[in-house]
């Protein structure tokens, strides 16, 4: 399939404090990392040709949501159905600095475009065996520039995911545009939007499985609040994209409707108005042209880390520590000569 434009939203005139980004809504094999990395690739390439230099995709996109559990009795302990799903999911997994995240980087390089990528993540020694919900900012310059882990999995995930940290609440500049992310329901956290808030943030990016009944309202709600163009970047999951050696596949097919996600990608301005209201069940690439001006008339009357705060009342401390469940503290040669007191 070629994907294409399928929404768009643009200035007439664009001056230099001004980006343009792109919103992936996509599909493709559930668990296919080969197969949707193919996809990433052809999304990135269309958000570059119409002027993009940001693009986002949706939330662990990079292999897949796992929507099984909640379908097929997930929280069945010990099950052996559960282990064999868990362990294709795990095996399905990629690993930070691994070869996905290379061909990812090249194909930013290649492009000149940064890219915000959801990606089911693998721990490499410490974790394993474990997976995180994580967004990955990878920048045509520079690489692998942000790795965010979702800080509570929700409800069912749970079962799935491991609990991240606070180590990738950092904003990152692509152009004039300061950009922060978060996964999913993440962006119902008020301390965690105003983590990135408080970094100077101007377009917010949230990203999503894929429902436009959750990104029809949280979209516009952050844009209104942060006073930030907000970009959500949701997926479309169907019945027929679960593969035939998914150890529940025809269970999890009978459970599921034809559609099980529908989309729901958007973009909204620092006012709160829809510059593209969700697009439902179509794949394909929304792009917008972002006048960050914008931005800061709308602060004159509401900044919510600046003037329209209490500091003096309330305070936020952010842990941006990464969480290791092992530190090793190795002795020098030095120090194993030195003698005993």
């Amino acid at each position: 399939m070629t994907l294409k434009v399928i929404a768009e939203h643009r200035e007439p005139k664009l001056g230099p404090n001004a980006i343009t980004v792109a919103a992936a809504q996509l599909g493709g094999p559930w668990l296919k990392p080969s197969a949707r990395l193919a996809q990433i690739a052809d999304a990135a390439h269309v958000a570059a040709t119409s002027g993009a230099t940001l693009i986002a995709y949706p939330e662990t996109y990079l292999s897949g949501y796992p929507f099984w559990p909640s379908r097929t009795e997930g929280a069945l302990f010990d099950h052996p159905d559960q282990k064999d799903c868990y362990a294709y999911y795990l095996d399905a997994a990629i690993e930070v600095d691994g070869p996905e995240q290379r061909e990812m980087e090249t194909i930013a390089a290649d492009l000149g475009i940064t890219m915000v990528v959801g990606v089911t993540e693998r721990g490499r020694e410490l974790g394993r065996g474990t997976v995180w919900c994580t967004v990955l900012t990878i920048d045509h310059r520079r690489g692998l520039v942000g790795h965010h882990r979702k800080l509570v999995p929700t409800y069912d995930e749970r079962m799935v995911w491991g609990q991240g940290d606070g180590a990738g609440l950092v904003t990152h500049q692509v152009g004039r545009a300061t950009v922060g992310s978060l996964n999913c329901w993440e962006n119902w956290m008020p301390q965690a939007r105003t983590a990135l808030y408080a970094q100077g943030e101007t377009v917010h990016v949230g990203v999503w499985p894929g429902s436009s009944a959750l990104t029809s309202d949280i979209t516009r709600f952050v844009a209104v609040e942060g006073r930030v163009y907000a970009i959500a970047a949701s997926g479309i999951i169907t019945a027929d994209s679960i593969p035939s050696d998914f150890p529940l596949a025809e269970r999890l097919r009978e459970a599921s409707d034809t559609v099980v996600f529908d989309g729901g990608s958007a973009i909204a301005g620092p006012d709160g108005r829809w510059l593209v209201a969700p697009v439902v069940a179509a794949e394909g690439v929304i792009i917008a042209d972002l006048d960050l001006d914008h931005v800061t008339r709308e602060r004159l009357n509401f900044d919510p880390t600046g003037h329209y705060t209490r500091p003096d009342v309330f305070r936020t401390i952010v842990n941006r520590t990464r969480n290791e469940s092992v530190q090793f503290a190795d002795h020098t040669l030095e120090q194993e000569l030195r003698p005993f007191p």
